[in-house]
């Protein structure tokens, strides 16, 4: 089974701005999956979301959740990351990822910017530890 200390896993899931699909299930069961941005952390991948979203209501409820991130271009290829996350509210924690993430998504010189609008109250860190990744790194082989 891959793991995130998998080079070949890592370097997938840090290259350029792919973004996650994040998969968490609503208070009456329905599933659901939404686009997200995200960085690597050691052993934990990690983004942010509203305390009062479906994804910060979902996973204050429950902390299952799926990861999903795909190159949409031959040869085609995904990281799944299955686990469950943690949640905080710590305002500097949240800054600085926000920071992080906002720099590989909006680049660097955009970073405190984005940083500063998302790293506020009411707003989370989410971590989600993987207990199983599944990875493909070419479907057309």
């Amino acid at each position: 089974m891959a793991s995130l200390s998998d080079p070949q896993v890592r370097e997938f899931l840090t290259h350029g701005t792919r973004t996650g699909k994040v998969a968490f299930t609503a208070a009456d069961g329905r599933p659901l999956v939404t686009p997200i941005w995200f960085i690597v952390e050691g052993d934990e991948l990690v983004f942010n979301t509203g305390a009062n979203t479906a994804k910060g209501r979902a996973f204050a409820r429950d902390p299952r959740a799926a990861l999903c991130v795909d190159l949409e271009e031959p040869p085609y290829a995904l990281v799944e990351a299955q686990g469950t996350v943690t949640l905080s509210e710590d305002l500097d924690e949240l800054v600085r990822t926000a920071t992080a993430i906002a720099a590989r998504y909006m680049g660097q010189d955009r970073a405190e910017e984005f940083g500063k609008r998302n790293g506020v109250p009411g707003e989370l860190v989410v971590r989600l530890r993987p207990t199983k990744i599944i990875a493909h790194f070419d479907m057309t082989g």
